[in-house]
């Protein structure tokens, strides 16, 4: 169950000493990365170096709506300092507005910016219907994304049984699927798992893994 954790902490007052310490839990209990903001990048990378622990960094986040160019700058700084995923938000006023090619082209911008690092896209399921999830899905396929993701964890909702289906569905078994958002327990990540995630975002990995 471990390998399938990015070890999460991405609330706005985390420490740097926080990190630290979670980059020392993905160690202890072999979670498959840790997950956070981007200015804590080389902090986690310096921790996490000779280890089999990722550093994730989340690119354009909580909201998706920041320009494209901003984003792509972000995910090249991110690598840069160290980070081997971006998980990036989508613009979802875009995406709702039927814009399809502005979020085809902010995404594969992002995909392009992190150079064959792998890009997770968070669609933010909780804002949207079903028909808007599976368009989100299908143009963060086309556009070169590795995965797609559930959510912020800072939006409405979080990731349900339902929309990794539908996302597998739609995304078919050559794409990764993120559920991220409300996954607090070891039946609650299984259940993902068997619905076809690949991977799980929570900050509540050393429970999940202890139970």
């Amino acid at each position: 169950m471990a390998r399938y954790i990015d070890h999460t902490l991405l609330k706005p007052e985390a420490t740097r000493s926080e990190v630290v310490r979670l980059c020392r839990e993905a160690i202890e209990n072999g979670f498959y990365s840790v997950c956070i903001n981007p200015s804590y990048v080389q902090t986690a990378a310096l921790e996490l170096q000779g280890s089999d622990v990722r550093v994730c960094a989340v690119v354009g986040f909580p909201l998706g709506a920041t320009t494209t160019a901003v984003k792509a700058f972000e995910a090249s700084e991110a690598v840069k300092n160290g980070a081997a995923e971006i998980d990036m938000v989508i613009h979802i006023g875009a995406l709702k507005s039927g814009e399809e090619k502005y979020v085809f082209d902010d995404i594969a911008a992002v995909v392009g910016a992190a150079e064959g690092t792998i890009v997770k896209v968070i669609i933010e399921t909780g804002l949207l219907t079903n028909e808007e999830k599976i368009l989100a899905c299908r143009l963060a396929k086309e556009a070169g994304a590795h995965f797609v993701k559930t959510s912020t964890g800072f939006g409405p909702g979080g990731a349900t049984i339902g929309d990794i289906q539908l996302m597998r569905e739609t995304v078919g078994q050559q794409v990764g699927i993120k559920a991220s958002g409300g996954v607090r327990t070891a039946e609650a990540a299984r259940q993902m798992i068997e619905a076809g995630a690949s991977r799980i975002g929570t900050s509540s990995g050393l429970v999940i893994i202890r139970e």
